[in-house]
């Protein structure tokens, strides 16, 4: 693989450095150094969990005969490390846990125009209107809740409702998760920025517990410590398989908000090749493969997400996709993050 230019711009610099300054120090700490990378290869940055992804990221070296290098870390982290390299970056392709960093890396320019066939394979809500990113997998936000201590019918149609102080140190959240944070930004731009920060204010006044992360605020639920976790849908059939596989039962359920309500966001896990890469071939058969139905079964089976690729069953069980109701919200609006860190820095609620 050939080394990478030395170009960049300034201005892409200095909102990389400025994103950076406001993510909070744990998300700055997942971003290990890359590994070398071999000749052929391509370097994929990626927000996604290695325990998730890794798989499924294995087999497309397996089947394709192309390697490559992960560079692993929170998204919010990654999409910082990629402004600040600007077209000097490394990687080929960045795999986002959501939308709203894929659009903060289209908004500097520096992601590539997908292929129209690639483009094709995904319904248009769930991929960025100028073609760069696509959408690989869907996750649904929702309350997951103890069905030991609640009935369905007692939890509230929005997520707004839960500033009511009837729910005062009860709720679970990671607000340093991306995709919490894409939630927030949600907010902001469908209901504007008092209303979002109004909804901060009442979760913060109500003392919801912190959580490193989805995964650790779903067992806080199941362990009692709270009666509701904000999060996304499939963490809820990790643990319960996992729960399952140990002939245990997990007293949790998701509760989905009412449809249209801001609360029934579905965002996505996407891709985007770097504008810079000098393997556009290699980066794009990785994008394609993560949308073939091999992956996409994958996707469905192994982390309980949406196939985004039609004709790919989803897990039994699980609420259809098109049944769910999502807000009149472009994942392509959801750019602004930075914005939603110095909210949520100047509140307090992150540090």
């Amino acid at each position: 693989m050939s080394s990478r230019p030395t170009r960049g711009h300034r201005s892409v610099a200095l909102a990389g450095v400025a994103l950076a300054a406001l993510m909070p120090a744990a998300a700055i700490a997942q971003s290990p150094s890359p590994e070398p990378v071999p000749e052929g290869a391509i370097t994929v940055y990626s927000g996604r969990n290695e325990g998730l992804v890794g798989p499924i990221v294995a087999r497309f070296t397996e089947v394709t005969g192309i390697p490559a290098v992960v560079d692993y870390g929170g998204t919010t982290a990654k999409t910082a490390q990629i402004l600040e390299e600007g077209s000097a970056s490394p990687a080929d392709v960045f795999f986002s846990q959501d939308a709203g960093a894929l659009q903060e890396l289209v908004s500097a320019g520096l992601l590539a125009p997908l292929a129209d066939e690639t483009l094709a394979l995904v319904p248009e809500g769930y991929r960025a209107a100028d073609g760069t990113w696509i959408g690989a997998s869907g996750r649904a936000r929702v309350a997951a809740y103890s069905t030991e201590r609640l009935t369905a019918d007692q939890l509230p149609g929005s997520i707004l409702e839960f500033t009511d102080p009837a729910w005062k140190g009860r709720i679970g959240w990671a607000p340093t998760n991306a995709s919490l944070l894409s939630h927030v930004t949600a907010m902001r731009s469908a209901l504007g920025e008092d209303a979002a920060r109004a909804w901060l204010e009442g979760i913060k006044a109500n003392e919801a517990k912190v959580y490193e992360g989805n995964t650790q605020a779903v067992e806080g639920v199941a362990n009692g410590e709270v009666d509701v976790a904000l999060v996304n849908h499939y963490y809820l059939w990790n643990l319960s398989a996992a729960a399952e596989a140990a002939g245990e039962t997990f007293p949790v359920a998701n509760h989905y908000f009412d449809a249209g309500d801001i609360g029934a966001l579905v965002n996505i896990a996407g891709l985007g090749i770097l504008a810079s890469t000098d393997q556009p071939t290699e980066a794009a058969a990785f994008v394609d493969f993560l949308l073939s139905p091999e992956a996409q079964t994958y996707f469905a089976e192994r982390t309980h997400e949406y196939p985004l690729v039609e004709g790919i069953p989803t897990t039994e069980g699980l609420v259809p996709l098109a049944d769910l109701g999502a807000p009149p919200v472009g994942l392509d609006q959801l750019e602004d993050l930075a914005g939603t860190l110095a909210l949520m820095r100047e509140l307090e609620l992150i540090d």
